[in-house]
């Protein structure tokens, strides 16, 4: 620690300066106005001592107090006076002094300097560590709003279907255990480009904070730009898009990727049409026998976007029968762990599926609420680390 003396007694000066450069300590002493303000000019104070009469009275100490704020605004300062300046003092506390300590006759107090200095630049350090904190939730919860606008709200589904949606950022706790609920990557989008077609998609691009979301903000314009004559054709689609983003430089930089589940229904014949790159595949649900499917296998995803140029994406469609459910999702839900990771196991699709068939008698909105307090329960209550995506779907008859 590097500490700073201003002192208005010579004898005194040198005991401070003998026991304050104990151990890693280093230790410079000032006797005159011109001394001390040629020291502040120098980097790495650590925290500064000065005398409250020093050089010699408390209306001379007083304009070195408010340069010393003024040059080193985050150096922590601790004025020494005596019982006969304390009527001095008020003056220098409201003006920003935080930190003093009383000179006794018997000078005593010298021993007390070294633990009142490591008080202060401990309380300055912890100050700057709480702005810091409170700052990084200002920007994330900024960009988390930029990110939770393109999510759709008031969704419309079209006659015989119901629609629920839930996106839930995820947390991390920074100084002081307080949660910051983080900016991401996760995405999805629900629209109906005709009367009989109802698309719906999920996305997650890699990583958390403003990159994540820019990448997502960018695959959301796209989709916006160009699903016009795609829509039908998943396969196509899909792969436009991931042309388009492999020459995104913001999704591009340090590797990222953005993987996608897209599917087109037509509510007419009721199938659904769809195309996965990289992305967890959808499961469907029969509310007769109460059994739960995945969509697909494991094999038919493509790659995730922006990941090459020139990729192929493959068009499956399957038949949604009369009074099923048809749930999207990102991995953020099944990699829940719980707080302790026992045995490093997460949630999983297994979970997944249980929370699903534990639903069966529930409305809609009350199932999807089901499937996220599961998942909570799992975790005992320490929340999801990924953000989490989900869409559930539903065919009445």
């Amino acid at each position: 620690m590097k500490i700073l003396i201003a002192w208005d007694d010579p004898g005194e000066a040198e005991l401070l300066k003998l026991y304050l450069t104990l151990g890693d300590n280093e230790a410079c002493v000032t006797a005159t106005r011109e001394e001390y303000l040629a020291q502040l000019e120098q980097e790495g104070w650590a925290v500064i001592l000065m005398a409250l009469s020093f050089p010699r009275t408390p209306e001379e100490s007083f304009p070195l107090f408010e340069q010393t704020h003024e040059v080193l605004p985050e150096v922590p300062m601790v004025m020494a006076c005596r019982t006969t300046e304390m009527l001095n003092l008020p003056r220098f506390l409201t003006h920003g002094l935080r930190f003093y300590l009383v000179r006794d006759v018997g000078g005593d107090f010298v021993f007390l300097v070294l633990a009142c200095l490591e008080s202060a630049v401990a309380a300055k350090r912890a100050e700057d560590s709480r702005k810091l904190a409170e700052r990084l939730r200002e920007e994330m919860d900024g960009v988390r709003r930029l990110q939770e606008s393109i999510i759709p709200q008031g969704l419309k589904p079209p006659p015989g279907y119901r629609i629920a949606a839930r996106y839930e950022p995820s947390q991390v706790n920074v100084v002081g255990d307080r949660p910051v609920v983080m900016a991401g990557g996760d995405y999805y989008d629900i629209f109906r480009p005709d009367e009989r077609t109802l698309v719906v998609l999920i996305g997650d691009a890699s990583g958390h904070g403003l990159k994540a979301c820019m990448s997502i903000m960018a695959m959301h314009t796209l989709v916006r730009m160009i699903y016009g004559n795609y829509y039908r054709d998943t396969a196509a689609f899909v792969a436009e898009i991931n042309q388009r983003l492999c020459e995104n430089s913001i999704v591009q930089s340090d590797g990222g990727f953005i993987t996608l589940f897209y599917a087109a229904i037509d509510t007419v014949e009721h199938t659904m049409t769809w195309t996965s790159a990289g992305h967890p595949l959808a499961h469907l649900q029969d509310l007769d026998t109460n059994e739960v499917v995945q969509v697909g296998s494991d094999a038919d995803g493509g790659l995730p976007l922006a990941v090459a140029l020139g990729a192929d994406y493959v068009a499956y469609k399957v038949q949604l029968p009369p009074h099923a459910r048809v749930l999207l999702y990102s991995d953020g839900l099944t990699d829940a762990f719980p707080h302790e990771k026992v045995g490093h196991r997460a949630f999983g699709v297994q979970g997944l599926k249980e929370a699903l068939r534990g639903s069966r008698e529930m409305e809609l909105d009350k199932a999807l609420e089901h499937l996220f307090a599961a998942s909570n329960q799992f975790t005992g209550g320490a929340g999801r680390h990924d953000d989490t995506s989900v869409v559930l779907l539903e065919r009445l008859q």
